[in-house]
């Protein structure tokens, strides 16, 4: 037995993709390096094995095919290079690229049958998009093989939560893989002992909610969900007084959007594309979402196009607006940052924006430990999602809260990633998520600018 039986369904399914995530010691890419071996050493078929970084050759599945090739007797079948490798008899070939340094490269390649995927779980659309029409043939297949790494990763969403049509999606782990050596089996076990959740992400795939580096967690904005049904304030009310935040798009594909808050229960989202000189129009619908909610005020992105705004709501008959500068000096400067004491908001964050954001992440932590632990905190100190808002805003909503991480300026002060960082890691503008912590920022910034509102 030189493949695990257990493959045997998932490898014969016909499907353009081929999609096998699991935990360490699963035996996937082994297995897909089996599968290969076999297709090449009885068909004709060029394989393109990419992963994102390839800095030498042995970076590859290149490796792992020669020690398949070897472990099925089939040296003499195959032509081995220093970075190709060719069927004699079949003429199959395999090609080897890393996809960050060499997607140009890969877009070139002609008359591909399979595109083998390794460690995917930094698969970006973008990316997704390049490669895809590389593999064309009629009959071709993509492979994707990975490590669950998070849930807001594009290959989960794309290959698990929502997988295309003519898709074979499936997760294997190593209590499936009947080469488990007896030191690997005492490992996990001693993981599973020690720590338990590490264990699910490391051997049972399990995808971590979001990264450690995430300003917001995502189970603790899934806990939000509908907190104001379930959770007593120890003072103070859930609902009374709205107010709607409003990031206004940029140029380009960036979009307008809108999050109203009913005292501190998110009831309403909105996103829309407008042009700059559209900014009347958008105005006059944010105004709308005002008036539908009676909203005490509207919160506003005033930097860049945005600065124009206020005069555009103030036209529209609609005083009661603050400006939200992402860039100005933080609020209360002097005020100690936590309980502790130890040290103030003008040094530990760089700019309101990082501190707007840590404000809204302290209230779905204090949300999270009250539905999950029963923690007492006022109103004011947490924070509530309703399930009704629109399906698919609140999904986007809870991956772009969670996606974004946090950064320190060169001063060591907490910053929030630019939207440059952000595009540098396929991330799209969050614009929905910006609007929600403006929404949420009324209490913090909105006597610094009470003259807008006059």
């Amino acid at each position: 037995m030189l493949m695990n039986p257990a493959l045997r369904d998932f490898w014969a399914t016909k499907s353009r993709y081929k999609a096998l995530r699991g935990g360490r010691d699963s035996s996937k890419s082994h297995d897909a390096a089996g599968n290969a071996i076999r297709i090449a050493d009885y068909c004709t078929v060029k394989f393109l094995c990419v992963r994102q970084f390839q800095n030498r050759i042995d970076d590859s599945v290149y490796t792992v095919l020669k020690d398949k090739i070897a472990a099925f007797g089939l040296q003499d079948r195959f032509y081995i290079t220093n970075n190709r490798i060719k069927n004699l008899v079949t003429g199959s070939e395999f090609m080897f690229y890393g996809i960050q340094r060499n997607l140009t490269d890969i877009k070139s390649v002609e008359g591909a049958d399979i595109l083998w995927i390794e460690e995917a779980e930094g698969l970006t659309e973008e990316q997704m998009k390049v490669l895809r029409p590389t593999i064309r043939k009629e009959g071709s297949e993509i492979w994707l093989i990975w490590n669950p790494r998070f849930k807001t990763d594009y290959i989960h969403k794309r290959f698990v939560v929502n997988p295309p049509k003519d898709c074979v999606s499936r997760l294997i782990n190593y209590d499936e893989n009947p080469f488990l050596s007896e030191t690997s089996r005492k490992e996990i076990e001693q993981l599973k002992e020690d720590d338990y959740e590490e264990y699910q992400h490391v051997y049972l795939g399990v995808p971590k909610d979001s990264s450690e580096n995430s300003i917001i967690r995502l189970k603790w904005i899934e806990a939000a969900i509908d907190a104001h049904l379930t959770v007593s304030p120890s003072s103070g009310e859930w609902l009374g007084g709205a107010t709607v935040g409003y990031d206004v798009a940029d140029d380009g594909d960036d979009t307008n959007a809108t999050t109203t808050m009913d005292g501190y229960v998110a009831i309403h989202l909105d996103e829309w594309k407008g042009r700059e000189d559209e900014l009347d129009k958008s105005a006059k619908r944010v105004v709308n979402t005002g008036k539908q909610f009676s909203a005490t005020q509207i919160g506003y992105d005033s930097i860049g196009v945005g600065a124009g705004t206020g005069s555009h709501f103030n036209t529209l008959k609609w005083r009661k607006h603050f400006k939200f500068n992402a860039a100005a000096k933080v609020a209360k400067p002097e005020k100690y940052y936590n309980s502790a004491g130890k040290i103030k908001n003008k040094d530990h964050f760089e700019n309101l924006k990082a501190q707007a954001w840590r404000a809204v992440s302290n209230r779905f932590r204090n949300t999270y430990l009250a539905v999950t632990s029963g923690k007492e905190f006022r109103a004011d100190e947490m924070i509530s999602i309703s399930s009704d808002l629109d399906k698919k805003l609140l999904e986007k909503l809870k991956e772009e809260l969670s996606v974004v991480e946090k950064t320190y300026s060169t001063s060591g002060k907490e910053m929030v990633e630019s939207k440059k960082q952000l595009k540098a890691r396929d991330i799209d503008s969050p614009n929905i998520a910006d609007s929600f912590i403006i929404a949420n920022s009324r209490n913090l910034v909105a006597r610094l600018n009470l003259g807008d509102m006059l």
